[in-house]
């Protein structure tokens, strides 16, 4: 077991290792990106990425306080459900209804890597390896369907 400072050590360790091995990579426009934090333009929607001591997570996260803005978001991101799982390569949970660590209400697309722990290093390539071409293909689509959303920006 860790203390709650080892832990965040190890947890800071891990994410500084993760970007700046993407760090050399540029977005599909081209440009530098901060992929760890990548910024999708849009409030309520972003890209998540998430070790623990069970499992990783990728995922696209809506989480829109007005539960009807956030249904729209939803409902735009699946009318793009074939273009995604294109561009992934595999096909990904849908949760239209789902509660974040906060018991917050959102909406989510996502995908797992069951078994791994952030508190193994060992286990860091597999989770690297998991993030790496998933979130570089999840930028080649936001490249382009980020522009079917653009009716929900304010």
């Amino acid at each position: 077991m860790y203390s709650r400072e080892e832990a965040s050590q190890i947890r800071k360790a891990f994410w500084t290792a993760f970007g700046q091995y993407m760090r050399p990579i540029p977005s599909a426009d081209g440009l530098k990106v901060n992929w760890v934090n990548y910024k999708t333009g849009f409030k309520g929607l972003s890209f998540s990425l998430n070790v623990d001591k069970k499992n990783a997570y990728l995922g696209i996260v809506l989480n829109q306080k007005d539960p009807d803005l956030r249904s729209l978001f939803y409902e735009q991101l699946l009318e793009l459900k074939g273009v995604l799982h294109a561009q992934l390569g595999e096909e990904w949970t849908w949760e239209e209804t789902a509660t974040n660590a906060q018991y917050q209400e959102i909406s989510q697309v996502y995908t797992l890597l069951p078994a791994v722990s952030i508190f193994r290093q060992e286990d860091w390539p597999s989770i690297i390896s998991f993030f790496k071409p998933r979130l570089i293909a999840l930028d080649e689509f936001w490249s382009m369907g980020k522009y079917h959303f653009e009716p929900l920006r304010f």
